[in-house]
């Protein structure tokens, strides 16, 4: 028995939500944030932050951004926020392979040994924290005291926030804003347009290996609608859509698959509901005027 992805000549599921670079799209929001990334970073800035909305992609951003860092970079990346300062410090520790034992300053004083031990090796530590909004606020003045490490000529520590828009008011708090003027690139994800999220779907067909479209000219309209062009959003009702048609043995994805899925999506129900209104209003008011159509004629031809 083929696999539903099979079914349309794919080797891989295409709209996984698992962050694989090897699906990342270049839409001009995400290509540009890289670019200006890997530019900041080159150029010694020392605190960047990139914010966006549940689902804009920004953990397969950070994934990608870390695929791409030049040779000279160390990288730690902490995908769990939620840590007590200490915890920040162990975890950043380990991701740099040192020990993360010991208290804070313990741990504080090693990481600081260690980046001017890179530093005169030409080498530069980057930290990468993704979903920052969550960080506790004694946290956030951590991360600050780790930038607060320098030289006479370059910062030994670049920072790089991840977060949702949350992340921006938290730094704009009276607590935090000693953070917020050291933030020298700053960076907002947008959801897709209509015609990026055609793209979009082509090019994870692509990528798991199917050239022609699977998705009708409606059934992408509706995609597009119901995924608020979420990245996220549209991979689950993609996958779901194609599933419906799988199991309906049809060889493309229509508009009735689509809006199924997105009915079955908790968060694409308001949208997709609001689209079967308009398609049903639409479909009413061509059903009318083709009746009243019908009644003229037959008047005139009386």
């Amino acid at each position: 028995m083929s696999s539903w992805w099979g079914h349309f000549g794919l080797h891989e599921p295409a709209f996984s939500l698992t962050p694989d670079t090897s699906f990342f799209f270049p839409a001009l929001p995400h290509q540009d944030a890289l670019e200006t990334l890997l530019y900041a970073l080159s150029a010694g800035e020392g605190f960047l932050v990139v914010e966006g909305e549940v689902g804009t992609g920004k953990t397969l951003l950070l994934r990608r951004l870390l695929n791409n860092l030049p040779p000279r970079f160390q990288a730690a990346f902490v995908p769990n926020p939620g840590l007590d300062p200490r915890g920040l410090y162990a975890a950043i520790a380990l991701e740099f392979g040192l020990l993360g034992d010991g208290a804070s300053e313990v741990l504080l004083h090693r990481l600081e040994r260690h980046f001017i031990t890179l530093a005169q090796n030409d080498q530069q530590p980057v930290v990468l924290i993704d979903e920052a909004q969550a960080l506790p606020a004694d946290t956030l003045e951590a991360v600050r005291l780790l930038t607060n490490l320098e030289t006479e000529k370059r910062k030994l520590l670049q920072v790089v926030l991840f977060g949702q828009p949350e992340l921006m008011t938290r730094l704009r708090e009276k607590g935090t804003r000693q953070i917020l003027t050291r933030i020298s690139f700053h960076a907002s994800l947008r959801p897709l347009g209509r015609q990026e999220v055609a793209a979009y779907v082509q090019h994870r067909l692509q990528v798991a290996g199917r050239k022609q479209p699977v998705f009708s000219t409606l059934a992408m309209w509706a995609l597009a609608r119901g995924s608020r062009g979420l990245p996220r959003l549209i991979n689950i009702i993609a996958a779901k859509s194609m599933m419906l048609a799988y199991g309906r043995g049809a060889q493309r994805v229509a508009y009735r698959h689509v809006a199924a899925a997105s009915r079955d999506t908790l968060a694409a129900r308001k949208h997709s509901a609001a689209s079967q209104f308009w398609i049903g209003a639409l479909l009413g008011l061509a059903t009318a005027a083709a009746a009243a159509f019908m009644g003229v004629w037959r008047s005139g031809g009386q």
